[in-house]
This record gives structure tokens, C-alpha cells and sequence, in this order.
């Protein structure tokens, strides 16, 4: 576990760096586009959900377009309306991300550590997925909208 960028292999830091420049200009990119269009109307240049068109199901991603597009305008609670899981995991994705381009502080290496666990991600998202599909409280709260 590093705790400080100099430990770090040059070219590790390089690509760190580079994927932090990617995840900003995309981010702005995804914030303007969001700002202006609204992924609820008629005429929104997102994509629907191929899964949810083909299945009727939710997936485990489905509402995380309008969960930004309300965030962007300020609307915590219709963000987490839409996808909570997505907007609850947004800062631990930042620190991650973060954490990747060489900003180490030592507070947040048990969170990473956490966070970085495949198994974790083997049953939360699953687990979320099919929770979201049952039609009855608390699970239809996880469904979007």
C-alpha cells in the first residue's frame, strides 16, 4: 500500500494521470450534455435501455442517465430516485479514480482496499439487479422513477 505519488512507478503515474485527464473532459462533456438535454423527453439524443426494452427488467444500470441529469440540476433526491445505488457509489468511483492518478492519502487506503474486492462487486451488483425487479416494498423503491 503507497502512501504518497513518489513511491510510485513513473509510468503507473503517467497512465494515472492521463486516465484522470480522460475521466475530467469526460465528465465536463457528460455535465453539458446533461445540463442541456433531458434524458426524459421525447426527443433526448441518450440512448434507452437496450436490456429493459428487450426484457422489461431493470438492470442494474438503468436510470443512472437521468440520475445525472437530476444531480446536474441540483436534485439529489430524484438522483437517488432514479438510481441510488449509482449516486450513493459516485464519490467512492471519484476517490478511486483519484486514488489511480497518484492522490494517496493514507485515510483513504482501507476505503479503496474495500472497494477494490471483486467479490464485493460479484454480489452487490447482482444482488442490487434483482432486488430492483421485485414488485414489492422496499425493492420497488430501487426501481427508477
Amino acid at each position: 500500500m503507497m502512501s504518497s505519488c513518489a513511491q510510485l512507478p513513473a509510468r503507473s503515474f503517467r497512465n494515472g494521470r492521463l486516465l484522470l485527464a480522460a475521466a475530467v473532459a469526460a465528465a465536463i462533456v457528460a455535465t453539458l450534455l446533461l445540463h442541456r438535454h433531458d434524458p426524459n423527453a421525447a426527443n433526448s439524443p441518450f440512448l434507452p435501455c437496450v436490456f429493459q426494452a428487450i426484457s422489461g427488467f431493470w438492470c442494474a444500470g438503468c436510470g443512472i442517465t437521468r440520475a445525472l441529469h437530476a444531480l446536474v440540476h441540483g436534485d439529489l433526491i430524484g438522483a437517488l430516485d432514479m438510481n441510488p445505488l449509482a449516486i450513493i457509489l459516485l464519490p467512492f468511483a471519484s476517490l478511486a479514480l483519484l486514488w489511480n492518478a497518484g492522490w494517496q492519502p493514507r485515510w483513504a487506503a482501507p476505503i479503496i482496499n474495500f472497494i477494490a474486492q471483486p467479490m464485493l462487486w460479484a454480489a452487490v451488483v447482482p444482488g442490487y439487479w434483482i432486488a430492483r425487479n421485485l414488485p414489492w416494498l422496499p425493492f420497488s423503491w430501487l426501481a427508477p422513477g
